[in-house]
């Protein structure tokens, strides 16, 4: 018999119809229940966004920030809980756009969290303007002449920044996702996985035809510790497209640092009020 999912929550979705998010929703959802995770052991963190409502559908702990603020949001309550499994769910706006440097330094900090961006190259909260993964050249209500601005290549910046584990997926590839999300979650550090995603309402070109058409696996004898060859494979657009693990090299993490595993949380350690007076009058001298 199989064990019921814990965390699927009944409701009404205010996605449209056909839209990749209820996909990536279930390969959550599914990836929490293969790792054996309890709702209360997660909080989901998202920002702004038709993306940032999944943590509304998902029977965790969740919290939604401020736009492009999502994952500070992330590491304070990381830092706070070191034993809490945080995940950041949203889209490529909120997180490439508006959460830009958050991003490039998350990575660099190496929190350990699991980032997972919807990408859909559009804006579609707001009705359809470009987003910084929209490809050069596409007309939206915003841009009628065409996108002139190259697109962001995250997996690069990611690539470069010696993120843990980098990878990306395709929301119909539902299985595939949920193992990508699984691997993410147990690799410890600062895990990215882009999952491409089709907005049926604003966004006419990638289509879910037309990522059928490119997207591909990357299978042996691709190695994922090949630095150059992983950044290779995140140029890799267009007729073509490389699903799967780019890249993956674990070091330390941020928390390495500050906690050891048996170290109570932050949140549960008693506060020496005096001596947080003590150095607040110390910096006010």
């Amino acid at each position: 018999m199989t064990e019921k999912n814990h965390f699927h929550s009944s409701g009404e979705r205010a996605w449209c119809p056909g839209c990749g998010d209820f996909g990536i929703l279930s390969s959550v959802e599914n990836a929490l229940m293969n790792l054996g995770k309890r709702p209360h052991e997660v909080l989901i963190v998202s920002g702004i966004g038709q993306a940032a409502k999944l943590p509304h559908y998902i029977n965790t702990n969740g919290f939604d920030g401020l736009h492009g603020r999502a994952l500070p949001a992330a590491f304070g309550a990381k830092a706070a809980n070191h034993r809490l499994q945080v995940l950041v769910t949203s889209g490529d706006g909120d997180i490439y756009g508006e959460g830009g440097n958050h991003f490039i330094h998350a990575i660099r900090r190496n929190i350990d969290i699991t980032l997972i961006v919807h990408n859909n190259q559009i804006y579609g909260l707001t009705k359809g303007q470009a987003s910084p993964t929209s490809d050069l050249g596409m007309v939206t209500k915003t841009q009628p002449n065409g996108v002139s601005t190259i697109p962001f290549n995250s997996l690069a910046i990611a690539i470069t920044l010696d993120a843990v584990f980098v990878a990306r997926s395709f929301s119909r590839e539902m299985e595939f996702t949920t193992q990508l999300i699984e691997e993410g979650v147990r690799t410890p550090g600062f895990s990215l996985i882009e999952i491409l995603q089709p907005c049926v309402s604003f966004n006419t070109v990638n289509t879910y035809k037309w990522y059928s058409e490119r997207v591909y696996k990357l299978d042996s004898p691709y190695d994922p510790a090949d630095k150059l060859q992983a950044y290779k494979k995140s140029g890799e657009w267009g007729e073509k497209i490389p699903i799967g693990v780019l890249y993956k090299k674990p070091r330390r993490t941020f928390l390495d640092n500050q906690f050891k595993p048996k170290d109570l949380p932050l949140f549960q350690r008693k506060t020496v009020m005096k001596e947080i007076i003590s150095l607040t009058n110390e910096l006010f001298e």
